[in-house]
């Protein structure tokens, strides 16, 4: 069947047996030569080798510490022990990109010096950045894991990246975590502190109280008036006199010490509830808990990842090979129309 490929020529391509058969020798030629040299670039003298080391990490649930293990509400508590979701690998594979993790991998190893960035560039920061996200990715895999993948020219440097970038993940997001942690807890502190004096000061204006012989109230107020009556009754005058003063006593202050103790009571309640998310926001400042799973660590890797030779010969004779047909194709046209 004929194609047509301009007007006053075609391209039969049932003779295309025909066609490669009469071009064999220079489609041979260039195909062979196009093969020896991908096989002599594709060396390390040209392309260095790179090892790739691996490590795979689940993301742990966002159960804060003192929620699972402190807190008596059934329904507020979470298990640590959870693997996260997939916010939490989108959120995992943030924090693998920032700065913070970057800057100190980078300062560790000496990246500048061992990816052979000129120190002198303009444009020095942008050249190593460009080259540590070539050899350095994170991706979330189908199981809801995240895959951090290392290439480097040094196997075992590769696998120290890796495993290093992983470790980093917690010291990054504790950093975070604990920037917020603290200023709740330093909240907590204040009111917790605050209300536990003025619970104090509650407690010791109703010791002053009972120091004077108040201690409660309502049962002194019944038998007092009950002692004060029979020793009226009875002509006590002396008894009389001592249960005027007391009554006195309760009658000016008595009011004070029910409010006050009426008062201590619900406050002591609220310092008690105080006091709990106190020692709730200080576990979470203070505890530190790993924010991964780590199913695979890397090692060192005992064969190179990169360049894969025999792909590239593969890529560089086919590739060559079509395009010699397309080229000579192209020739053979525009002779005939020449010839026209």
């Amino acid at each position: 069947m004929a194609e047509k490929t301009g007007e006053g020529f075609d391209f039969d391509s049932s003779n295309l047996i025909l066609f490669l058969y009469k071009w064999r020798k220079p489609l041979t030629i260039i195909s062979v030569a196009a093969a020896v040299s991908a096989v002599i670039f594709s060396m390390p003298f040209f392309i260095p080798p790179k090892y790739k080391s691996t490590v795979i990490l689940f993301p742990t649930s966002t159960a804060s510490v003192s929620k699972s293990l402190l807190s008596k509400n059934a329904q507020t508590k979470q298990d640590l022990l959870e693997f996260g979701e997939e916010e939490q690998a989108e959120q995992m594979i943030q924090i693998l990109n920032s700065d913070e993790i970057r800057t100190k991998v980078v300062e560790k190893y000496d990246l500048m010096n061992h990816y052979d960035i000129d120190t002198t560039s303009q444009y020095k920061y942008t050249k190593l950045f460009k080259e540590y996200e070539s050899n350095i990715s994170f991706k979330r895999t189908e199981f809801m894991s995240v895959k951090i993948d290392v290439y480097d020219t040094d196997a075992q440097l590769a696998a120290d990246i890796a495993n290093d970038i992983a470790a980093l993940l917690d010291t990054a997001k504790n950093r975070m975590q604990k920037e917020r942690a603290f200023k709740a807890m330093n909240i907590a502190q204040a009111e917790y502190f605050e209300m536990r004096d003025y619970v104090k000061a509650l407690e010791d204006s109703l010791n002053e109280l009972r120091n004077m012989g108040i201690n409660d109230y309502e049962s002194q107020a019944e038998r007092f008036n009950e002692y004060y009556a029979k020793s009226i009754m009875e002509g006590k005058t002396g008894a009389t006199k001592q249960l005027e003063e007391k009554l006195k006593i309760l009658s000016q202050y008595g009011g004070a010490y029910v409010s006050i103790r009426d008062m201590l009571e619900y406050e002591k309640e609220q310092l008690s509830h105080l006091r709990a998310k106190y020692q709730e926001a200080k576990v979470d400042a203070e505890q530190v808990l790993p924010h991964k799973f780590v199913v695979n660590n890397a090692f060192k890797a005992e064969k190179k990842s990169y360049p894969v030779r025999w792909l590239i010969v593969v890529i560089t004779t086919v590739s060559a090979f079509l395009l010699s047909i397309l080229v000579i194709v192209a020739l053979e046209n525009f002779k005939k129309i020449g010839d026209k």
